[in-house]
């Protein structure tokens, strides 16, 4: 017996208890049926989740993209602007901001553009053009925001429904119910509320992050506003 086993494996002295959970481990597609049936199991709200969360992927996808489209040197930016303007050569810094073609160049392009107005005019054209670029940067923000308070609010909708549901059952059989008649409403009302929190935390951090990314941008834009008109507003024989 004791040369068995010395020679056995000792899978094959393993208990019975952890071979049978080893294989009953379930794969990747039985892990995905998984995850579907308890979203069926959710009822109708989740529905709802669902498209808020793939409306909250392509929002935060299409804000990135726009936001990494904005991004730049607004330093490097304002410098090489007024070499050129310093130089006399203001064709050649609009054409310069035309090619980085980022927010802070299109304010600094609408500045250049009134030369030789009064200070004034071209203040309030560098400031209109600002406050147009930073509603660019913070557009469709609202609306993931709103994903982010209303994801959470539907699972606790699906949760109400559910409870609802499993009372009903209660009530229908007067108190003498199986365990198995409540599952239906129980799985309702977990599903949904586990699904709306994770939608809605999911919006939340995006949204905070994509807040920061603005703010900075915002700051940037407005850094370059000044100095451009610090710029004008210096004598010539003082500029460099």
């Amino acid at each position: 017996m004791l040369a068995l086993q010395a020679v056995l494996p000792d899978t094959a002295l393993a208990p019975a208890d952890t071979l049978n959970a080893a294989a009953s481990e379930p794969t990747f597609a039985e892990s995905l049926r998984g995850g579907l049936e308890l979203l069926f199991l959710g009822g109708w709200s989740m529905i709802p989740i669902v498209l808020l969360s793939v409306l909250m992927v392509a929002l935060v996808w299409e804000r990135i993209r726009a936001l990494r489209r904005a991004q730049g040197d607004p330093d490097t930016l304002t410098r090489n602007v007024a070499d050129y303007v310093g130089n006399g050569d203001v064709t050649g810094a609009m054409a310069y901001c035309r090619e980085r073609n980022t927010p802070a160049s299109r304010i600094l392009q609408r500045g250049l553009e009134r030369l030789g107005r009064p200070i004034g005019e071209i203040k309030e054209a560098v400031g209109e053009a600002g406050r147009r670029e930073t509603f660019d940067l913070e557009k469709r923000m609202d609306l993931l925001a709103s994903i982010a308070a209303i994801a959470p609010m539907l699972g606790f909708l699906g949760t109400v429904t559910g409870m609802i549901g499993a009372f009903r059952q209660i009530q229908r059989y007067e108190g003498l119910v199986n365990p198995s008649l409540l599952a239906g409403g129980i799985w309702e009302a977990l599903v949904t509320t586990a699904a709306g929190l994770a939608v809605g935390l999911l919006a939340l951090f995006a949204y905070n992050l994509l807040v920061g990314r603005i703010a900075r941008l915002v700051n940037g834009l407005e850094r370059v506003s000044s100095d451009f008109i610090d710029f004008l507003q210096t004598p010539a024989d003082r500029r460099r």
